[in-house]
C-alpha cells in the first residue's frame, strides 16, 4: 500500500459525546492506515466536545474511508469532512500586488494619468527602455495548452490552471520573479506560436510547460527564432539541467565518470530527448534510449524527426532489445517514462555501483525501496524519497539569471552553467548516496544558479 501523503491530507471535524470518546476517534484513524498530524479542540461543552482530526491518507478513496471509521464509533459522527489540498487552491494562488503607493492624487498622476504618458513615449522612442520601466523586467508568461500535464495527460488548458499557478508562486517564492499563467486554448503549433509571439512583448521570458511532443519542439524551436526573449521549455531543459548535475554528484559517488558510463534512458519525450542532449554535450558517449517497443536504432523507423536523432546519435553498439535487456551491465538507469517498468531482479543485473533515477511521478519506473536492495543511488521524483531530482532546483533561479542579465535568448552554456551551480550546492563534506542535490528549500541554490546564468549572458554580451 502506498504511503499517506499531505497531498490527501484531510481534516474530519468530529463530535464525541465524551471526552474519552477522543482517544479512539485518532486510534481509528490510525488503525485505518492515515497517518495523524494534528488534533485541535474547537468546541467544548456540557454535551462534548468538537474536535479537528487532520491526518494524511493515500488517496481519495482512501479520506472518504476515514471519515466511515470515525462514524462507526458509537457517540462520535463527522460534521464535516474537509480535503485540506482544495482548500489550499480555493480561489487561486496568485494576486496581483501594486509595488507604489497610490494613496493621494500625486501618486495617481505619476502611476497613471498624466504622468504616465511620458514614460509611454519614452518607451515608444526607445523599445528597449520596456525592461527598464515596465514589468517586463521581471516577468515570466508560464504558457501551456494542458496537453501533457503532469501524469494527467491532455486535460486542456483551463483543468492546467492550478499547475500553472502552482509554478508561478514557486518562481515568486524561490526568486523574486514574477509569472502568470498563460493557459491557451489551442493545441495547433501554428496557433499556439502565433499567440505567443502576439502577447510576449508583455514578458522578459517564456517558460513552455505540460505541451506534448512531439509538438513541444517546434513550438520551441519557432518562438525562439521569433521572439527576442528567452523562450523556455521546463520538461526538457529544466528536468535536464537538474538530471545533469544529479548525475555528476552521484558519479562522484561511485568513483565512475560521464564519458565512461553506461547510460540506459527510458522515455524519448521532452524531458528524454533534452537529457539525452545535455548529457552527450557534457561528455557522454554511451547511452541506450528506449522507448514502448524497446532501444531506438537506426534499424527501426521514425514517425518524427526527434526520435529519429536519438536513435542516430546514440546506442553505438546498435543494441535492438527491449528495456529489461539494455540493463544488464549498465552504470545508470535514468526513467521519464511510466510507472512499474522494472522490478529490483532488473536493477541487479547493473553493474556494480549501480545508479538509479526512476523519476516517472507519482509513480516511478521501479519502487524506490526495490531499486535501493541493489543500486549504490537511487533517486526520484518525489518529495517522500531522498534525492528529490525537482526542477525547482533549476527554473527560478535560471530565470533570475536570465531577467537580471538581459538576456535575449538560451544558449547550452547557459544551460550546463545552471546545472554546474546544482551541483556544486552540493559540498564535498556533504555528498553522500542519499544527498546527491541540495534541498528544494536551500535558499542557496536559487542565487547560485541566478549568478551562474547571469554571468554567462554577460560573458556572452562581452564577447559579442
Amino acid at each position: 500500500m502506498p504511503a499517506p501523503s499531505p497531498g490527501y491530507a484531510v481534516t474530519l471535524r468530529v463530535e464525541v459525546k465524551a471526552a474519552s470518546l477522543t482517544g479512539e476517534v485518532t486510534q481509528a484513524v490510525i488503525a485505518a492506515g492515515a497517518v495523524l498530524t494534528a488534533l485541535d479542540v474547537v468546541e467544548s461543552g456540557p454535551a462534548g466536545l468538537v474536535v479537528d482530526v487532520t491526518c494524511d491518507a493515500v488517496d481519495a478513496a482512501h479520506s472518504a474511508s476515514l471519515a466511515a471509521a470515525v462514524e462507526a464509533i458509537p457517540g462520535a459522527s463527522v460534521r464535516k469532512a474537509s480535503d485540506r489540498t482544495f482548500l489550499v487552491h480555493l480561489g487561486g494562488k496568485l494576486e496581483v500586488v501594486p509595488t507604489v503607493p497610490l494613496k493621494h492624487r500625486d501618486d495617481l498622476s505619476r502611476a497613471y494619468t498624466p504622468g504616465v504618458a511620458r514614460i509611454c513615449r519614452a518607451i515608444a522612442e526607445n523599445p528597449a527602455d520596456a525592461r527598464r520601466l515596465t514589468i517586463k523586467r521581471n516577468t515570466v508568461a508560464i504558457v501551456t495548452d494542458g496537453s501533457a500535464v503532469l501524469g494527467l495527460g491532455n486535460i486542456g488548458p483551463a483543468a492546467a490552471l492550478p499547475v500553472m499557478e502552482g509554478k508561478a508562486a514557486l518562481f515568486k517564492q524561490f526568486a523574486g520573479v514574477d509569472a502568470w499563467p498563460v493557459c491557451i486554448d489551442r493545441q495547433d503549433v501554428d496557433g499556439i506560436v502565433e499567440i505567443v509571439q502576439a502577447l510576449s512583448s508583455t514578458y522578459g521570458g517564456i517558460n513552455l510547460e505540460d505541451i506534448s511532443a512531439p509538438r513541444c519542439f517546434e513550438i520551441e524551436r519557432r518562438l525562439r527564432e521569433l521572439l527576442d526573449i528567452p523562450v523556455f521549455h521546463d520538461d526538457q531543459h529544466g528536468t535536464a539541467i537538474v538530471v545533469l548535475a544529479a548525475l555528476k554528484n552521484a558519479l562522484r559517488v561511485v568513483g565512475k565518470t560521464l564519458p565512461r558510463a553506461r547510460i540506459v534512458v527510458s522515455g524519448v519525450g521532452a524531458a528524454g530527448h533534452a537529457i539525452i542532449r545535455l548529457l552527450q554535450i557534457q561528455g557522454a558517449q554511451d547511452i541506450i534510449a528506449c522507448d514502448r517497443q524497446g532501444a531506438l536504432h537506426s534499424g527501426r523507423a521514425y514517425r518524427d524527426a526527434d526520435r529519429a536523432w536519438i536513435a542516430e546519435t546514440t546506442n553505438p553498439g546498435q543494441f535492438a532489445g527491449p528495456l529489461a535487456e539494455a540493463l544488464r551491465g549498465a552504470d545508470v538507469f535514468i526513467g521519464v517514462s511510466g510507472p512499474d517498468l522494472l522490478t529490483g531482479d532488473d536493477i541487479a543485473a547493473m553493474a556494480p555501483g549501480a545508479i538509479v533515477f526512476a523519476l516517472a511521478n507519482p509513480d516511478p519506473e521501479v519502487a524506490p525501496a526495490a531499486a535501493a536492495e541493489h543500486a549504490a543511488v537511487v533517486a526520484t521524483g518525489r518529495s517522500d524519497y531522498p534525492n528529490q531530482i525537482n526542477n525547482v532546483l533549476a527554473f527560478p533561479g535560471f530565470f533570475r539569471g536570465m531577467l537580471n542579465g538581459g538576456a535575449n535568448e538560451i544558449t547550452d552554456a547557459h544551460l550546463l552553467a545552471a546545472s554546474d551551480a546544482i551541483a556544486d550546492a552540493v559540498g564535498p563534506e556533504e555528498l553522500n548516496a542519499s544527498y546527491i542535490v541540495p534541498s528544494v528549500f536551500d535558499p542557496r541554490v536559487a542565487v547560485l544558479v541566478a549568478d551562474a546564468v547571469e554571468s554567462v549572458v554577460r560573458a556572452g554580451e562581452r564577447s559579442a
